[in-house]
């Protein structure tokens, strides 16, 4: 008898081993992000909600739901379109009231790298990001309470939330901790660049000369592979600034109320870059030929101006060749 138990113990460990024991059937499935070796590594989810499959397809889900707004006519994914690179390609983005908010819309890209969002880096993490969208009346304009309610009486997400996050009910916390996730798994690593990283391709004489152009005037504040810094600059733009309208011309300064602060702004990060015009907070340039001819033409010194930002002397050859490198960061898969 006593083999016999042995030789069943002994099964049900292999088992284990080979398969992985788990102790709950109903438990999501965990979640690696995907990305290259030459990425840093990227901000760990927290605790509280670590990836799953189950919770990025909801999330996923939940960001092309009109339902979410006010007016069940607007999605996150109507002011952020994955055909150009999650921006919407609009100076100013249209909410539910119809009115135009004050900042140019972000595009989405390698959020799980970023350390704070918005243009001033008013939120700091993917958790909280979504609330600020879902509330603002000028945007998406829902009441959260609402919002539940109605999500509570939707039997799809009922269990899909149950299976993403093992809960009964649903409340705000948990829509927006599934759209955090879905955002995370939003990664651009397959442009031109990066095959170039990765030793599959390599690139022409011009985009090559390109690549040396943004080396000696770019990188200070869009560092590779990322070309993003996690900072804030005020990179030359001439602006007038009023504290009756702080969301739109102070930059940082809303969130530090530091007046060393007026009038910077996160760093954008340049991948995928021909899909994302029009450039700047304010949406002022739209085209690369304009965002070049700026830092060609900075001839005198903002309040904050960065030390980093100072007049660029290209030759016409030169911009051709630094156009045609930023094209390389152009990812179709994204």
């Amino acid at each position: 008898m006593f083999k016999i138990f042995t030789s069943i113990l002994s099964c049900i460990i292999t088992s284990c081993l080979i398969h992985g024991c788990n102790t709950n059937s109903n438990s999501p499935n965990k979640l690696e992000l995907d990305y290259p070796v030459h990425f840093p590594e990227p901000i760990p989810s927290p605790v509280r909600n670590k990836l799953t499959k189950e919770g990025v397809a909801l999330g996923k889900e939940l960001f092309f739901d009109t339902s979410l707004s006010a007016n069940e006519k607007i999605s996150c994914a109507t002011c952020h379109e994955p055909q150009l690179a999650f921006s919407d390609g609009e100076k100013f983005s249209i909410g539910h009231s119809g009115l135009e908010l004050k900042r140019n819309t972000p595009a989405l890209i390698n959020l799980a790298w970023s350390q704070s969002f918005f243009w001033d880096g008013g939120v700091k993490n993917l958790e909280s990001l979504s609330f600020a969208a879902l509330m603002n009346p000028d945007e998406m304009g829902v009441d959260l309470s609402s919002l539940c309610k109605k999500l509570n009486e939707h039997p799809d997400y009922l269990s899909k939330f149950k299976n993403a996050f093992n809960i009964d009910s649903i409340s705000s916390a948990y829509v927006s901790r599934a759209l955090a996730q879905y955002l995370r798994t939003l990664i651009s690593s397959s442009s031109k660049y990066d095959s170039v990283q990765l030793a599959l391709t390599s690139f022409s004489a011009t985009e090559k000369k390109g690549l040396s152009v943004f080396n000696n005037n770019c990188t200070a504040c869009h560092k590779p592979p990322l070309f993003m810094d996690n900072d804030f600059h005020h990179n030359g733009l001439n602006q007038y600034f009023s504290i009756k309208d702080l969301y739109l011309s102070t930059g940082r300064f809303r969130i530090t109320r530091d007046s060393s602060d007026l009038g910077k702004y996160k760093t954008p990060t340049l991948r995928s870059i021909s899909r994302t015009a029009p450039y700047m907070h304010d949406g002022r340039f739209e085209s690369l030929e304009e965002v070049l001819n700026h830092y060609q033409n900075i001839d005198s010194l903002n309040e904050n101006q960065d030390f980093l930002v100072r007049n660029i002397e290209f030759s016409d050859d030169e911009k051709m060749a630094l156009e045609s490198f930023l094209r390389t960061l152009n990812d179709p898969s994204f």
